[in-house]
């Protein structure tokens, strides 16, 4: 978990307001979290002439995570200048290549609002739309219909370079290892058709075989996979990896499996590593319709923030406490109308508010395997011995402990860099907190 995180929230049009409201409280819970507000869409417009002005652009580029209510509306139709441009533009400056879209029941109780029957779903666990998101036929080039001419035309290019295709493909095969075992990976293409899809079939073909042999995977032309996913959605259990415009389809379809559109979340990221920031937003649009009237579902951006958690601020425990917190809302029956419940957007917020803050004050986050060694080793430390970051202990150092921290405690950091000798505790010490390289380790320090 990050000492201190920096939240850009984007409220947006419509109910977006409403709802981020609600997620914004489920952030004030944690204090190492800080949060600014800007504008972006037609409330953008309206306030500067650009849906995504340049304060915006200079607050998401220098945050760590990004949530967004919703954007457009029938207020911006037909204008030169509309909300969703600046949706795209914020995408491509962030280099978010990755929608990630999860379909799955929050509750069990959900599963009786699917508009499938129960015999449709039995075996259905979890998919999740691997989308590509800033190449493809969205950002290619176009020419619109030019009406005076007796043959009407219009054009729009699909291009994909090989490079957006690898990257997304081992960003999916990523998310499918954080399962044991790992998620099946379904690419969905129309490799017998379009030649954009037989370079991703080749691309993600050679590189699932070459570095990923123990994920199972398998191809899917995108016809097919839509009435897969409402006629039998167990065959897309796992990742379903695909490229812009077949994501934006068949994650809009799978959506309503659910039974509802508020319930679902979304992250747009530019990679799994850290440092790079991530958009997250629930699925559904603007619903102008209901905007203000404390109808509105918080549930997808509650669990947007619960994506966050878990993808650009490493608090996979924090993000379950959340999921928990939904669930329990859920079974509860304080649910929006859209659920078949009559509570408003702010009932739904407090419950959950209130269930996550009596999570935090009366459960521990799990110690890593760092601290557990660390808290073994420890000088005078009271039990039951729990240790957060941040905490202050005194160690005895010895030859056991350097060799468990550095074999159990820091793999990844070892595996890059390579795995060092140890000759100086006091050098080992200083490269747990990464202020000494590694590599350098096994060398005596000049300072005796």
């Amino acid at each position: 978990m990050s000492s201190s995180s920096k939240v850009v929230l984007l409220p947006g049009d419509g109910i977006g307001p409403e709802i981020v409201a609600q997620a914004a409280r489920i952030l004030a819970l944690f204090p190492h979290i800080s949060t600014t507000t800007h504008l972006v869409g037609g409330a953008a417009i309206d306030a500067t002439g650009s849906p995504f002005p340049d304060t915006t652009r200079d607050a998401v580029s220098s945050a760590d995570a990004i949530l967004l209510g919703a954007v457009g509306g029938p207020k911006w139709e037909g204008q030169a200048v509309r909300p969703e441009q600046g949706l795209l533009a914020m995408r491509k400056h962030l280099d978010l290549f990755a929608n990630i879209r999860p379909v799955f029941f929050p509750a069990d109780k959900c599963r009786a609002l699917s508009p499938l029957k129960p015999e449709t779903l039995a075996g259905f666990d979890k998919s999740i739309v691997v989308r590509e998101l800033v190449s493809g036929i969205y950002f290619g080039a176009r020419t619109e219909a030019n009406y005076s001419v007796s043959e009407v035309e219009a054009h729009d290019q699909m291009t994909y370079k090989q490079s957006e295709i690898a990257r997304i493909t081992h960003l999916a095969a990523h998310l499918a290892l954080a399962s044991n075992p790992p998620e099946p990976v379904t690419l969905v293409d129309k490799a017998n058709v379009l030649a954009t899809s037989r370079l991703w079939r080749k691309t993600v073909t050679d590189i699932m075989a070459q570095s990923y042999p123990q994920i199972p995977f398998s191809t899917c032309l995108v016809d097919a996979a839509a009435m897969h996913m409402i006629k039998d959605p167990k065959k897309l259990n796992g990742i379903v990896l695909t490229e812009n415009l077949f994501g934006d389809i068949l994650s809009d379809e799978a959506s309503v499996i659910p039974g509802s559109l508020g319930l679902m979340p979304s992250a747009s990221l530019a990679g799994l590593e850290k440092g790079k920031p991530g958009l997250y937003e629930p699925i559904h649009g603007s619903a102008p319709d209901i905007a203000g009237q404390g109808k509105a579902n918080p549930i997808g951006t509650i669990l947007s923030v619960a994506m966050m958690f878990r993808y650009s601020l490493n608090m996979p425990w924090e993000a379950e406490l959340v999921e928990e917190a939904v669930r329990a809302a859920i079974d509860a029956g304080t649910v929006t109308a859209d659920l078949g419940g009559s509570a408003t957007t702010a009932a739904v917020g407090d419950l959950i508010v209130t269930l996550v803050e009596a999570a935090l004050k009366t459960r521990r986050r799990p110690m890593t395997i760092c601290e557990k060694i660390l808290t073994d080793a420890a000088i005078g430390l009271q039990a039951p011995g729990n240790v957060t970051p941040g905490d202050m202990i005194c160690v005895k150092v010895d030859w056991t402990l350097a060799s468990e921290l550095t074999w159990k405690g820091m793999e990844k950091t070892f595996d890059q860099m390579g795995r060092p000798k140890i000759h100086d505790p006091k050098r080992f010490w200083l490269a747990i907190d990464h202020t000494v390289d590694p590599k350098i380790m096994h060398q005596r320090s000049r300072r005796r």
